[in-house]
């Protein structure tokens, strides 16, 4: 707990031994690098990511054909046709995500509206 009669210069010597830590600290390294654990798993989160997307383009793609097809008539058609278009859709998406991926944190994308 803190006591009420510090004086000033005990605060001030406190407060400059801190920034001294803190210098020596940012001078060695400490945190500067993320672990390889921590690079491992942000990898296999932008790779669950990765299939997330691609999935769920195929699946939007087939609920679209399916209810296209159920409407008009027409069974197969619509179905084939927006399951290839949702497959295209994933995989954009996912090249998309790749690229963000290789980019150095802080860059701005080349995408178009970034």
């Amino acid at each position: 707990m803190a006591d009420p009669e510090r004086s000033e210069a005990e605060k001030a010597r406190d407060a400059e031994r801190l920034q001294e830590l803190e210098a020596r600290l940012r001078d060695k390294g400490v945190g500067a690098a993320p672990s390889r654990a921590e690079d491992h798993f942000s990898q296999a989160n932008m790779a669950w990511r990765m299939v997330t997307e691609l999935v769920a383009g195929l699946v939007l793609g087939f609920g679209i054909g399916y209810g296209l097809d159920k409407l008009l008539g027409t069974m197969p058609i619509m179905l084939v046709i927006f399951v290839l278009v949702g497959l295209v859709a994933g995989v954009k998406t996912m090249m998309r995500t790749a690229a963000e991926i290789g980019k150095k944190p802080g860059q701005s994308g080349d995408h178009e509206g970034e």
